[in-house]
């Protein structure tokens, strides 16, 4: 066959609710294998992904189509052709920008391989189309699909709760500007004669700048989303739950790989689905790993959120109980302040009794100093 791979990775495989078409509807339990295929027969390139024997991806890439980075390890792309909306999971960023370069490498080689073949298609034209164009006959454009009506709705105001619905990956129908319904990729044109190529290519790119200019709102969008999105998946309880489930889909895969190893034949295909399993197995024990190592990380916040909570009460009675003895102690200094001042003031009229008294004794001494001299002199007298 023609048709080769050219490039490989994992991912989680997600397709649109083709009733609602707003939900994303998981394809793979897992992780699994999505490949570029480059087909030299046809030179065209396709996406193509099998879980076991069933094909979940199978498109065809066009120079209409464009790959959206919607958050930091997930993607999507509209498949007109296919009437759907693919997604992918990836486990790292890395991944994610790797798949989307080689999106754009080989969305341009298609674009150069659609024009190759139209312009050899406008030197096999007869000689009578090349007069007619050349008259400005008017062509015979194709029918294009009339343009489905937007429909805006009010945003979801719910909490976001996993990373897989529509609102957190592609925004919300206001934030989009179009319906769910609504295909954001116009089919690829079929090839007409030389004629019809200019109206419909000129057509086309303002069509195509017209979706890049709402492409480029939505990546804006898409990054608030997302950081409500990675606030969102801080619930403890939710963390457990999916815990439990990494260890039940963990444990399964184990036992798969032992059923695979004791079946015999094919162990081509028995040892790549092995490989693909360990691999699963690892991205799960090392999500399991980091989920544990941040739940014990909460704990010891919780605990020292705990304990920081009962110092606080801790210093709330002791501040309590400083006021109160403060203010017992403002009490007691008012009143020895008025003690104090009772004492200066008996003071000071003790003080003016002492000099009360002392003017009263120096008066009795002088007098007495007068009686002693008059007995002096009256000795005297009576003497001679």
């Amino acid at each position: 066959m023609g048709e080769q791979p050219i490039f490989s990775t994992r991912a989680h495989v997600f397709q649109i609710d083709p009733t609602t078409k707003k939900n994303w509807v998981p394809t793979s339990k897992h992780a699994v294998t999505v490949s570029y295929f480059y087909d030299s027969t046809r030179n065209v390139y396709r996406i193509i992904s099998l879980d076991g024997s069933k094909a979940i991806i199978n498109s065809t890439i066009t120079p209409n189509m464009t790959f959206t980075k919607t958050s930091q390890k997930f993607g999507q792309w509209a498949d007109s052709r296919a009437n759907t909306v693919y997604g992918l999971g990836f486990s790292s960023e890395n991944n994610l920008l790797k798949f989307a370069e080689k999106f754009a490498e080989f969305k341009e080689a298609a674009r150069l391989a659609k024009e190759k073949s139209q312009e050899k298609m406008e030197l096999t034209s007869t000689p009578s189309q090349v007069a007619a164009v050349k008259k400005n006959v008017l062509p015979v454009l194709p029918k294009v699909p009339p343009k489905v009506p937007v429909r805006k709705k009010e945003s979801a105001t719910g909490d976001l709760q996993s990373p897989l619905t529509p609102e957190s990956i592609n925004g919300t129908d206001d934030e989009r500007g179009t319906t769910p319904e609504t295909p954001q990729y116009l089919p690829e044109p079929r090839a007409e004669p030389s004629q019809n190529q200019l109206p419909f290519s000129h057509s086309s790119s303002s069509i195509n700048k017209h979706w890049e200019a709402e492409l480029a709102a939505l990546k804006g969008n898409n990054a608030k989303l997302t950081a409500a999105l990675l606030e969102s998946t801080a619930n403890v309880k939710q963390w457990k739950q999916q815990l439990a489930a990494y260890q039940e889909e963990a444990e399964r895969l184990h036992t798969r790989v032992t059923e695979l190893e004791c079946v015999s034949g094919q162990m081509t295909v028995i040892k790549s689905q092995k490989t693909e399993l360990n691999q699963t197995i690892e991205e799960l024990e090392s999500a399991l790993k980091s989920k544990e190592e941040e739940l014990e990380r909460l704990k010891e916040e919780v605990e020292s959120a705990n304990e920081f909570q009962t110092q606080k009460e801790s210093l709330t009675q002791k501040l309590q109980e400083t006021e109160e003895r403060n203010q017992t102690l403002e009490a007691q200094l008012v009143e020895l302040e008025q003690r104090l001042e009772g004492s200066q003031l008996e003071r000071e009229a003790f003080r003016k009794s002492l000099r009360t008294l002392l003017e009263l004794l120096d008066g009795k001494i002088f007098e007495l100093t007068e009686l002693r001299d008059s007995l002096a002199r009256l000795i005297e007298g009576s003497s001679s």
